[in-house]
């Protein structure tokens, strides 16, 4: 899972290195954040995961997004490059990484824990290029390895919370190709 995370989060560096300042406000699939506003939480999770890995995550601090500004870029890859540098130190697929998000006290096994920041980067690198107006096709086998994850994400009445990570899933048709799939189950409109 390390590798495949690690992948994704270098597509989105490489994505995020075609914003400019004047791009910062664009609106983003993310409706609640505009893209300046989309970087800052991307920083925020990366250190945020980077402290769960070095079991110190169940301190909010980590978490908090800074206020977005003309140095959101060089923020965002900074945070990439240290939570893959800190992931890369992980050693044990079960060591726990405490993920406050999903509640005061939650912990999830490293292998999982990684695996759901995969996901997000998958899914926010698709959202920097859309609010790029960029074409964005990962390679097929991060793809399979994602799709398994965003399925496994449930569906429900929580999805529709104000801080919910993902919108309720929308209606796939049935010859969608992996990265829609991912999209349409995480509630992002592909269109």
């Amino acid at each position: 899972m390390k590798a495949f995370n690690d992948r994704a989060v270098r597509e989105s560096s490489a994505v995020v290195r075609r914003v400019s300042v004047k791009d910062l406000s664009r609106p983003t699939p993310c409706s609640a954040w505009n893209l300046g506003e989309l970087l800052a939480h991307m920083a925020a999770q990366h250190r945020g995961f980077a402290a769960a890995a070095r079991a110190d995550g169940g301190d909010l601090a980590h978490w908090k997004a800074e206020a977005p500004g003309p140095d959101a870029v060089a923020r965002y890859l900074a945070a990439a490059e240290a939570v893959l540098t800190t992931f890369a130190e992980v050693g044990v697929e079960e060591q726990e990484f405490a993920l406050p998000e999903f509640g005061a006290g939650a912990t999830f096994p490293a292998i999982r824990a990684i695996g759901f920041h995969f996901i997000d980067y998958v899914v926010h690198a698709w959202d920097v290029a859309r609010a790029l107006d960029l074409p964005f096709t990962p390679d097929p086998d991060i793809l399979d390895a994602a799709l398994p994850i965003a399925l496994a994400v449930p569906n429900g009445a929580h999805r529709m919370r104000p801080d919910a990570a993902f919108a309720p899933s929308l209606p796939e048709p049935a010859d969608s190709d992996a990265l829609t799939r991912i999209l349409l189950h995480l509630g992002r409109s592909p269109s």
